[in-house]
């Protein structure tokens, strides 16, 4: 398992990490399977939003004897409702919740606490206004009961927003192929970059979808953040190794969180981790898409092998991430790289492989100009 960064947080945090929802009315045998292996197999970061008291015992007793080897969010404005789960703005029931949360889970404090699921303008510029879950979660964290505050939703827009406020350390956010257009993504995630705001991916599959047999797929609208749903079409079967890679690529992306019901399914996202680079390939399927705005570079490595050997798509990404904020984390993985920018011959092979039209030995020439 490789570990990343959480922003500014400097907490380490495995790069593949596990979201629970699936494992809601599942027996504690069931559940205890999943998160001892996933643990065992040295996932750190597990992401637990669902507020039912049914759930938070059986994750509670889940989690009992490792709580020093884990990382453990929580949702603030998770509740429920007739037994459902639910949302609330109002401050002293979300905060119930949590000091429910914290007795189910059997601990003082969470690592990361989310402002819960907020999408919209109203919304957010509710729970960010005085007195609202922004002020309690600073409260909360002030009274050691949370190391960092995070934020959650899906709108470019808003996330955007909660990146530059200065209160948030941590975005959860849906990060996809199928998204990899919208508008306003690359900005949002060179504002979290510029922020040292970490970013959590949540639904790397799209909920499944990319999955999914079939050429067509209809999406909600929070990945374009319009009211209506998005069709695309697949050209080719797609496989857990892809999303989760192009996830990874990213700008900014501390973990994944793919939601897994079962060993299996853990099995076949952790296989990740050993699968070769033909394996991970996702350059064709964004074109396939026809999501993909050309010049720009997903870091997917199709313009390999380098004659210098520079790994490409890792130069672009911290190329990206430099121009966005020069941190010293940036500056040191890219004085840990064996061959660099400057050892761009511009041979000119690789913009001849790329499929998007990269403009490679440009960016090679910004590259070593900034790492200077």
């Amino acid at each position: 398992m490789q570990t990343r960064t959480l922003g500014r947080t400097g907490i380490e945090v495995s790069a593949l990490s596990l979201g629970t929802e699936y494992l809601i009315d599942l027996p504690q045998t069931h559940v205890d399977a999943v998160i001892h292996q996933a643990i065992e197999r040295g996932i750190n970061y597990f992401d637990l939003f669902w507020a039912q008291p049914g759930f938070r015992d059986i994750m509670g007793q889940a989690f009992q004897g490792y709580r020093d080897k884990v990382l453990l969010t929580a949702h603030l404005g998770a509740t429920v409702e007739d037994g459902q789960g639910a949302r609330t703005r109002d401050p002293k029931l979300a905060e119930d919740f949590i000091e429910d949360y914290l007795r189910r889970y059997h601990t003082d404090y969470v690592d990361v606490l989310f402002l819960h699921n907020s999408d919209g303008q109203e919304d957010y510029d509710t729970v960010m206004a005085p007195g609202g879950l922004a002020d309690l979660a600073q409260r909360l964290q002030q009274q050691g009961k949370t190391r960092a505050i995070g934020f959650s939703g899906h709108t470019v827009s808003t996330a955007h927003q909660a990146a530059e406020s200065g209160i948030v350390d941590v975005i959860m956010f849906p990060i996809n192929l199928a998204a990899n257009a919208v508008p306003g993504k690359r900005a949002f995630l060179q504002a979290c970059a510029a922020h040292d705001v970490a970013l959590v991916a949540m639904k790397p599959y799209a909920g499944g979808k990319l999955l999914q047999p079939g050429s067509s797929m209809s999406l909600d609208t929070f990945l374009s953040g319009g009211d209506d749903k998005m069709e695309l079409t697949k050209e080719r079967a797609i496989t857990p190794i892809q999303c989760l890679h192009y996830v990874l690529s990213q700008v900014g992306v501390s973990t994944v969180v793919p939601g897994c019901k079962d060993l299996d399914e853990l099995d076949q996202a952790l296989a990740y981790w050993e699968a070769d680079d033909a394996a991970r390939d996702f350059s064709q399927l964004l074109a396939a898409f026809s999501q993909y705005q050309a010049g720009e570079c997903v870091y997917c490595n199709h313009c390999l092998p380098c004659p210098s050997h520079i790994d490409i798509g890792q130069v672009n990404r911290l190329l990206d991430m430099g121009s966005a904020s020069m941190t010293s984390a940036v500056r040191e993985t890219y004085a840990t790289l064996s061959t660099n920018a400057d050892d761009c011959i511009q041979c000119g092979v690789c913009e001849e492989r790329c499929p998007f039209g990269v403009t490679v030995i440009d960016r090679m020439e910004q590259a070593a100009e900034l790492f200077a």
